[in-house]
């Protein structure tokens, strides 16, 4: 499995596209629009609406969390991000770009982190599996639940301070 931590930061030619999106659809090109789609453009993994609205207002008062969830849902439409419902309850949207590759996630069930991970083996069996059931495959996701090392780790000492305080 590789990991897909450092993923290239998307540039002006994202925000081109998403200005043809725009004018495309017979939409505008608002300041606030701009600065929500620089800024989702500029996270490295997964946010929320609610994170990403949190990281504007710093510097960005104005902007209401109503115009982030309009603004990504439009990002969405225009194919330049993937939104994501994982077991825990939140939405959370991440950067779709030109990647040619797919990929996967592995979710830590107790400090919710998200890793992507890409595996051809993987990718090849559903490929075979589908086809021996004649299905045209237009999409997939494989998402594995479990602990992170670190909470594997925590809850480990935990069960280990348990038994011996027996």
């Amino acid at each position: 499995m590789k990991s897909r931590k450092n993923k290239p930061q998307p540039d002006s030619e994202w925000l081109g596209k998403y200005k043809d999106y725009l004018v495309r659809n017979g939409m505008k090109s608002t300041v606030q629009r701009d600065l929500i789609v620089t800024e989702f453009f500029h996270v490295n993994g997964h946010v929320s609406a609610e994170e990403l609205h949190s990281r504007l207002r710093r510097e960005h008062s104005s902007i209401g969390l109503a115009t982030v969830y309009r603004t990504l849902k439009i990002l969405c439409m225009a194919g330049l991000a993937h939104e994501r419902r994982f077991k825990d309850g939140f939405t959370r949207y991440e950067f779709a770009g030109t990647e040619d590759r797919h990929h996967d996630h592995i979710v830590c069930v107790s400090c919710a982190r998200v890793e992507e991970f890409e595996n051809d083996e993987i990718e090849e069996i559903q490929k075979k599996i589908a086809q021996k059931h004649k299905f045209k495959m237009l999409d997939h996701r494989l998402e594995i639940y479990g602990l992170c090392r670190e909470c594997a780790d925590e809850e480990n000492a935990r069960g280990a301070h348990k038994a011996s305080s027996k």
